[in-house]
Parts: structure tokens; sequence; C-alpha cells
């Protein structure tokens, strides 16, 4: 008997072959999951005192210091973190488990936890910060400090992506620059990076919008200051506190729209090159 002819019409992708029954009632109650809390914000969202939400200063100043420290946490992470996901991908070393481990904690720590590490490395007292201290370079509650730690849980999303392309890049075309004469630095540069352009990409949306939503360890690290660390999910928190819920829902709309619209517009991008 054709299994096909008794599944259900839809056909997936690029197949003949029809969707089984259940996979597509899971699919379907898994995207429920996370469209219907979407739905409950757009619901109870205040439509008419939102502009007056968003036009108070510090509203205002909250969006701009998270756009800014998510956009600096996330050239941190394309900087320091690519070198890193080659080096994991290409490299044998002692250890290399224990640092792809350590690498990727960040994505399964609690974010405060992170926050208290960072603090205890970081902070004037740290296991470094004292001797930034000396120098005149303090982290913890600074917008600097906002910007580490972001970077320091969003990271991870980078190099685990961008580590996984380095891997299945084809090696045979570096391999046949660097007969032709070229230096390892101008294969990396002009035939590696542009061969992993799409994960590099991926990841580094990854990474931004991440940095974008975190909490934890940017309370923990930086603090709540307004004006100078507070930066929107922490504003949100402080109006939720303040029993404020009208102002709390509207601000997690702008965040969920600023990060759906960069997240749509980059895969479609994608999917089109």
């Amino acid at each position: 008997m054709n299994v096909s002819s008794t599944a259900p019409t839809a056909r997936a992708r690029g197949s003949g072959s029809r969707v089984p029954a259940v996979v597509a009632v899971g699919a379907a109650l898994a995207a429920l999951f996370f469209v219907v809390p979407l739905a409950g914000l757009v619901w109870r969202a205040p439509w008419s005192s939102s502009w007056k939400v968003l036009s108070s200063a510090e509203a205002r100043a909250a969006l701009r210091l998270s756009l800014e420290t998510s956009v600096a946490a996330t050239a941190i992470a394309v900087v320091f973190g690519v070198p890193l996901a080659w080096v994991q991908a290409r490299i044998s070393y002692p250890g290399r488990s224990i640092v792809r481990a350590v690498t990727l904690l960040p994505m399964v720590l609690p974010p405060v936890v992170g926050g208290v590490a960072l603090l205890l490395a970081l902070g004037r007292n740290g296991l470094v910060g004292q001797y930034l201290d000396r120098v005149g370079v303090h982290l913890p509650f600074h917008v600097a400090g906002a910007v580490v730690a972001e970077t320091f849980v969003s990271m991870p999303f980078l190099v685990l992506t961008v580590e996984a392309a380095f891997r299945s890049a084809d090696q045979r075309f570096e391999d046949a620059a660097r007969t032709l004469g070229a230096t390892r630095f101008s294969v990396f540069r002009r035939v590696t990076l542009p061969m992993i352009r799409p994960s590099l990409i991926a990841g580094a949306v990854l990474c931004w919008a991440r940095a974008l939503g975190e909490f934890g360890a940017t309370i923990t690290f930086a603090g709540n200051s307004q004006g100078k660390t507070q930066t929107l999910p922490l504003f949100v928190y402080v109006t939720l506190e303040g029993a404020n819920s009208d102002a709390a829902i509207v601000l997690s709309l702008v965040l969920v729209v600023v990060s759906l619209v960069v997240l749509v517009s980059v895969y479609r991008w994608l999917s089109r090159s």
C-alpha cells in the first residue's frame, strides 16, 4: 500500500512525500507555544497610552542604551569569537573539549550566576579586576560592564554557529588558494570567511538578539542605574515591579518588534543569497 496516499494533504517542501499527521500536529503545537505568549502581549497592550510610554525620556534612554550595548557586544563577539571558532574547528590540542565546554557554558548557566562570576573576576577586588582598577579601568556598574555582561552571555551563540560552519566548509578551496601563493591570512579573509558568510551572519544575529534581551548578568555586574546602565529589559522589570503593567507591556512589545524585524529581515536575505 502506498503510505503517502493515506497521509494528510500537506506536502513536505522539496519532495513528493506528505507530512504525517503526528508531525503536523506536533509542529503546529510547537509553533503555538511560541505564538500564544506574543499574542497575549498584543492582546493586552494599552494602545491608547503606548505613545506616552514610548515618548518618555527614561524609555528612550533605555532603548538607546540597549541598542548601543547590544551592537557593541556583537562586534566584540565577532572580533574574538570567530578566531576562537576557527581554532576549535580546525586545530587539535590538549583540552580542546574542556575549552569548548567552558566557552558554551554561559548558554546553560543562569545569567545571574554569570554576573556573579564576572564580579568575582572583573570586580575591583576580583581576580583580574584588582589589576584593572590600578590602571583606572572600572567595569562593574558602568556601561562598559553592561557590554561585557552581554558579550559573556551572547558570544557562545556566535561561536557555536560559526564553529559548525568552519567544520563543514570545503577545505579544498583553501588548499587551492595556498598552492597559488596566498598567505594563510589572505586565504582566511578571501576564501574561508566568504564561504561561511551565511553562518557568520546568522551567528551574529543570534548573538545580537541574545545581547539585546540580556537581563540577569547585566543587572548583577553592571547594576540598574537609570540613564547609565539601565537597558530596556531592566527598565521593563522596574516598571513591572512598580505596578505599571501597561508600560511594561508596551516596552516588552518594543523589544519583540525590534528583534522580530531584524531576525525576519536577515533570514529572508540569507534565504535569497
